[in-house]
């Protein structure tokens, strides 16, 4: 719990110290998951090498294959496979390529000219799976970048990768939004990618983000979205592209809509494009079902009947 140690004197005496009860040893032991020791434990066990080097750009790299010996990199290359699935990325960890389902960085391209400079700010990314994008907000000048999810195994992933990155002021904490002591209106950006369409109540979430906005602090939101009017949003009686938990997938315009209804400002679409099989694919290390297994052969349609998924960005502000 080093790490989160670090954390907590940063944000002691802060704005956001109504954070530090989720940083207790006793909360972290009181997660419900049956592997939760055993992840514990392999990180606390992970070979202690220090990077040379480290890079936050398309690929994540740490440290390099020189930095440690053949007995420390072949067990930290079989520890790293034990974290399979790898969702978010790519990384690299001293010259273990692990090549993710999502290529990251082609998000991270389509946003990163139409948002605000990330110079000294706070950021909180929700839903931010292994930490990629946080790591990403680091490289951009970010003075702290806070990453909440909810799921375990990707949280542990970054814990582990974090192990080898002590000075970087980027930690992902697992947690929900609505765990969050709201409102913390204390964060000057707000991400949220890839989550909207997992609520039950998306007007909920929209306004819990903004509750931890500063006035004049801008949210980023990335969503799966369809094609049509405003007005109108896809709701999934079963699945969707294999998802079980979408509720609703809204048009850009929809989603629009609603930011200026939860009263949002300089509400913007930035971005809408189709996702990929490059940016999104089975690899070696998610060898699970990914897009292609969710699409018809012509791509157009998902195996349930509905539009392929089409991504959104759109920016907006807390008045």
């Amino acid at each position: 719990m080093n790490d989160f140690d670090q954390l907590q004197s940063q944000l002691l005496n802060t704005k956001l110290a109504p954070l530090l009860p989720f940083l207790a040893p006793e909360f972290v032991k009181g997660l419900n998951h049956g592997k939760l020791d055993q992840w514990l434990r392999a990180i606390e066990n992970a070979p202690a090498i220090k990077p040379s080097s480290m890079s936050f750009g398309e690929k994540v790299v740490v440290g390099e294959n020189r930095d440690a010996n053949a007995e420390e990199i072949q067990a930290l290359n079989d520890l790293l496979k034990d974290f399979i699935p790898w969702r978010k990325g790519p990384f690299e960890l001293f010259g273990t390529h692990i090549e993710s389902e999502w290529q990251s960085s082609q998000k991270w391209a389509r946003l990163i000219d139409h948002i605000e400079p990330l110079e000294d700010r706070r950021i909180l990314d929700v839903g931010s799976g292994n930490g990629y994008f946080c790591l990403r907000m680091i490289e951009a000048g970010a003075s702290i970048a806070i990453g909440i999810d909810p799921h375990l195994p990707y949280v542990m992933q970054f814990w582990l990768i974090k192990k080898y990155l002590a000075d970087v002021p980027a930690y992902v904490l697992p947690l929900t939004l609505d765990q969050l002591p709201l409102p913390l209106p204390h964060f000057d950006t707000v991400f949220s990618m890839g989550v909207i369409y997992h609520r039950r109540s998306p007007f909920d979430h929209l306004l819990e983000l903004k509750q931890c906005l500063r006035p004049g602090g801008q949210l980023v939101m990335e969503s799966i979205v369809v094609a049509g009017p405003e007005g109108y949003s896809l709701s999934p009686q079963d699945r969707y592209a294999r998802m079980s938990n979408v509720w609703f997938v809204p048009t850009s315009a929809t989603l629009v809509s609603w930011l200026k209804k939860c009263g949002f400002t300089n509400v913007e679409l930035v971005d809408e494009s189709k996702t990929t099989l490059d940016e999104q694919r089975k690899t070696p290390w998610m060898p699970f079902d990914s897009l292609n297994d969710a699409l018809e052969s012509d791509g157009m349609t998902t195996i349930e009947g509905h539009p392929a998924p089409l991504r959104a960005i759109i920016t907006a502000h807390k008045p």
